[in-house]
């Protein structure tokens, strides 16, 4: 072989290739769009008449609840706190009056074991069509911390919540759905959910996070055949109160905004990013290297702790003084 033909096989490998990855792209950004923008979301009310929400009284939890009722969907509302549950179950009635019915269910997950969780629930849902389930109850940190520097109470309830209240309540809804052959449950994760990135400093937290994804990918492979669509959503930053975030934005969605990407989203794919913005960002994340991801978000937590260890410094030096 001449040096000029094996120079012309080298020049066309290269550019097949380079044919071949441009294309794997543009046809894979082109899925992307037509599975974000111009995909039917499913009708609901086709898995049953009852949707079941927990942590329902705040944030991401409550304003699905409420974009759950608009689609006509009687619910139960999970939550430890009675007074909040009588507040948002109120005012999902008197938005949608006789078109809903709510039923409070009161339990702390943090603190009852998960047989109470589920035997509590199955009392709820006996002889209703539950067509929907969203574990949504989430505990986190208070603030960016080590390991080590989250006590034990903490640890519990997180753990507690995150992955025993959302196994056990799903424990107790899946036979109904088998039943019927049909119904969607939705486990809300986190970015850590993914797998992408570490999240120091969130670490019980972020594995926990973790542990449904794998839970919702599993079961799911498990009970496709009979009708029940499992997924995780894994939402990134959101302007609610456990984020912290007050301002909304493009890649900072209100939990109403956020809310109404997790109904299209609902009996798709296993593991799901429903905001498209939050969605780009993955994307991007997922292309970078991992030791470039973890210092940086290594960085940026650092950063965090020492923003909430200095007003705590300050909360406690203000209060030395109106004491004195």
């Amino acid at each position: 072989m001449t040096s000029e033909s094996s120079d012309f096989t080298v020049i066309l490998v290269v550019t097949t290739l380079g044919f071949i990855s441009l294309t794997k792209t543009i046809l894979g950004f082109l899925k992307w769009v037509r599975l974000t923008f111009f995909r039917q979301p499913k009708n609901l009310k086709d898995y049953g008449s009852w949707a079941i929400v927990t942590g329902c009284t705040d944030g991401i939890g409550k304003a699905l609840a409420f974009q759950l009722a608009s689609k006509g969907l009687n619910l139960i509302l999970v939550g430890r706190n009675p007074s909040k549950l009588k507040t948002t179950s109120d005012d999902i009635s008197e938005r949608f009056g006789a078109k809903v019915e709510t039923r409070n269910v009161v339990i702390d997950l943090a603190e009852s074991s998960g047989a109470e969780i589920a035997e509590k629930i199955g009392n709820a849902i006996q002889g209703l069509d539950i067509g929907i389930l969203v574990n949504n109850a989430g505990l986190s940190y208070p603030g960016a911390r080590f390991f080590h520097e989250v006590d034990s109470e903490l640890t519990d309830g997180i753990l507690k919540v995150n992955i025993e209240a959302a196994t056990w309540i799903t424990k107790a809804v899946i036979p109904v759905m088998l039943k019927k052959k049909k119904g969607a449950i939705v486990n809300v994760g986190s970015g850590s959910s993914g797998g992408i990135c570490s999240f120091p400093l969130y670490t019980v937290y972020a594995a926990t996070k973790a542990y449904l994804a794998m839970l919702s990918r599993s079961i799911n492979l498990e009970y496709k055949e009979n009708g029940i669509d499992i997924q995780c959503q894994i939402p990134l930053f959101v302007a609610t109160k456990m984020s912290r975030l007050k301002r909304a934005s493009l890649f900072i969605p209100s939990a109403e905004k956020y809310s109404k990407a997790m109904l299209r989203s609902i009996g798709y794919e296993h593991l799901s990013v429903p905001y498209w913005p939050h969605s780009l960002q993955w994307s991007i994340l997922s292309a970078l290297p991992d030791s470039f991801k973890d210092q940086c978000i290594f960085d940026y937590f650092l950063g965090m702790r020492k923003r909430m260890m200095l007003k705590d410094s300050q909360r406690i030096q203000t209060n030395a003084k109106q004491t004195s």
